[in-house]
C-alpha cells in the first residue's frame, strides 16, 4: 500500500547519495532505551557486512550477562534515514541484534518480525499508524517540574491556537524534519494537557511505523533540548493533567486488499465491519489485561489510566477493555471501516513490542473468531483493565497467547529451562514494581508522619 519508489539496499550508497559522514547504528532494548555507536562512514562497509558489537549487559534489559559473547547489531538498509537538520552529515540505521551469527530473540525489533511473519503466513499484511504525544516540560533548580511554556495556563488548552503560535519554531521544525524523511506530517496540535502535544504522520508497515516511533521520540528530543526544553514522553507527569498516550491504528490487508470493511448495511452493529474486524477487535479485547504489561508498562502507567478526572474534565483514557465506534471513551475506539484504534497504550510504550503484542492478540481473535459482545459494554468473563502495573504482570503471565508473543523469536533450539524473554520481561517489570513500592514518597510523609 506504498507509492515510495524502491530504495537503494546498499549502505554505501545511501550514504554517498546523502552526503553521510557519520551513522547512528541504533537499536532498543525491551524497556525501549534507544542504543547507538556513531560509525563513520569509511567503516560503513564493515557495518554493512559484520554489524557493530555491543556488551549486551551494559546495553540495559536484553537478556544478556556480562559474561556473554557481544551482541551484534545488523543493520537494516531499508530504514536508513538522513538527518542533517540534526547533525549535518549524520544518519541513522534501525539495526536487527544478533548473538553469535543468529537474531537475539530478546531485541524488540527481532520479536516485531516474527509476528509479522507469523501474519504473513496467517495471509495478511499488518498496518499501524501511531499517535506519538509529548510533554515539553522543564526542571527548576530544586529539581521541580513544570511546562516549558510558562503562559500555558488554561484550563482546557487542547487546540489553543496561542499555545500553538507560542511553540511554532519547535512544532515546525519537527514537522519540518518529518516531511524531509517522507513521512507526511499531516497535523501538529497542541493535545489535551498543558504543555503536552502531538504530530502525526501517515500509517505504514508495522515495522517501518515502530522505527518511525523511535525516531521520532529521538528527533523530538534532540529538538527540543536545542531550547531549552525537555520532551517528555512519560505517561502522566503531571497528576491534575492529561497523560500521554500511544494510539496505534491497526489494520490488516490480505494480497493488499483491506479486510476490516464488511459489506455496508449487512452489519448489524452499523460499523460495517467484516468478520475478520470482528474477530481481531475480539481478540484485542479478550487480551486486554496482559496487553496492558506491554502497551502501559510501567509504574506511571497506571495513574493515566486510572485517573478519574483533569482539569480540562476527562482522562482520555480507558479504564475498560470496550469497543465502540467514533467514540474515544473506549479502549478500542472504530472511527471507520479501515481501522482499529487501540488506546490502552501511551508513551513509555515500546512501539516494536507494543505493535507486536497487539497483533498477536487480534491474529488469534482471527483464529478462534472470537465475538467483541455488545457495543459499548464490557465482556463479562474480562473485567477491568489492570488496577497497577503489578496486576497487569499477572495477567500477562497467566496468558500464553501475548507471553507467546514476546517469546516469538526464540529459536526451535532454545534449551528447556532456560529463561525466556516473557520471563525475563515479567521478572523485570515485577522489579520495576516492587522498587517503586519500596520508595518512601512524600505523599506518605505527608499522609502518616503525624496521623497517629
Amino acid at each position: 500500500m506504498s507509492d515510495s519508489p524502491e530504495k537503494s539496499t546498499d549502505l554505501a550508497e545511501l550514504c554517498a547519495a546523502n552526503g553521510t559522514k557519520f551513522i547512528l547504528a541504533m537499536f532498543v532494548d525491551l524497556r525501549g532505551k534507544p542504543c547507538a555507536k556513531l560509525v563513520p562512514v569509511e567503516a560503513v562497509d564493515e557495518l554493512a557486512t559484520d554489524g557493530v558489537g555491543f556488551a549486551g549487559y551494559a546495553v540495559g534489559a536484553i537478556g544478556q550477562e556480562p559474561r556473554d559473547p557481544d551482541l551484534v547489531a545488523v543493520p537494516d538498509p531499508a530504514s536508513f534515514l538522513p538527518v542533517p537538520f540534526i547533525k549535518e552529515g549524520l544518519a541513522i540505521v534501525h539495526c536487527d541484534p544478533h548473538v553469535e551469527g543468529k537474531p537475539w530473540p530478546f531485541a524488540p525489533r527481532n520479536i516485531l518480525r516474527s509476528m509479522i511473519a507469523a501474519a504473513s503466513d496467517a495471509g495478511f499484511e499488518p498496518w499501524v499508524g501511531a499517535e506519538v504525544e509529548y510533554f515539553l516540560v522543564k526542571r527548576g533548580a530544586d529539581g521541580g517540574l513544570s511546562i516549558a511554556d510558562d503562559a500555558d495556563a488554561a484550563d482546557q488548552p487542547c487546540y489553543d491556537v496561542h499555545g500553538l503560535t507560542r511553540m511554532y519554531e519547535h512544532l515546525t521544525a519537527v514537522s519540518t524534519a518529518m516531511n524531509e524523511l517522507g513521512w507526511a506530517n499531516y497535523a501538529n496540535d497542541h493535545e489535551d494537557g498543558n504543555g503536552q502535544f502531538e504530530q502525526n504522520f501517515a500509517y505504514s508497515d508495522a515495522l517501518t511505523t515502530a522505527d518511525r516511533v523511535i525516531t521520532l521520540r529521538y528527533l523530538i528530543s534532540t529538538i527540543a533540548a536545542e531550547r531549552g526544553m525537555i520532551a517528555s514522553f512519560m505517561p502522566k507527569p503531571f497528576a491534575e493533567r492529561t497523560g500521554s498516550g500511544l494510539h496505534l491504528h491497526m489494520s490488516l490487508t490480505s494480497a493488499g486488499t483491506p479486510v476490516f470493511p464488511g459489506t455496508a448495511g449487512e452489519d448489524a452493529r452499523g460499523l460495517d465491519l467484516s468478520p475478520t474486524a470482528y474477530g481481531f477487535v475480539g481478540g484485542i479485547l479478550e487480551h486486554a489485561g496482559a496487553l496492558q504489561a506491554v502497551m502501559a508498562p510501567t509504574v506511571n502507567s497506571y495513574k493515566r489510566t486510572g485517573a478519574t478526572a483533569t482539569r480540562s474534565g476527562a482522562s482520555w483514557a480507558p479504564r475498560l477493555p470496550t469497543y465502540g465506534g467514533n467514540d474515544r471513551t473506549h479502549y478500542v475506539r472504530i472511527p471507520d471501516d479501515q481501522r482499529a484504534e487501540l488506546r490502552g497504550g501511551d508513551g513509555s510504550a515500546n512501539p516494536y513490542l507494543a505493535v507486536a503484542a497487539a497483533l498477536g492478540a487480534g491474529l488469534d481473535g482471527i483464529k478462534r473468531s472470537l465475538d467483541p459482545g455488545t457495543l459499548g459494554s464490557c465482556p463479562a468473563h474480562i473485567g477491568a483493565l489492570p488496577l497497577t502495573l503489578l496486576h497487569a504482570v499477572e495477567a500477562f503471565e497467566a496468558d500464553p497467547v501475548v507471553t507467546g508473543v514476546l517469546d516469538a523469536a526464540l529459536p526451535t533450539d532454545w534449551p528447556e529451562g532456560k529463561q525466556t524473554v516473557a520471563q525475563y520481561f515479567s521478572g523485570l517489570k515485577r522489579e520495576e514494581f516492587f522498587s517503586w513500592h519500596a520508595a518512601v514518597t512524600p505523599w506518605e510523609i505527608d499522609k502518616y508522619l503525624t496521623a497517629f
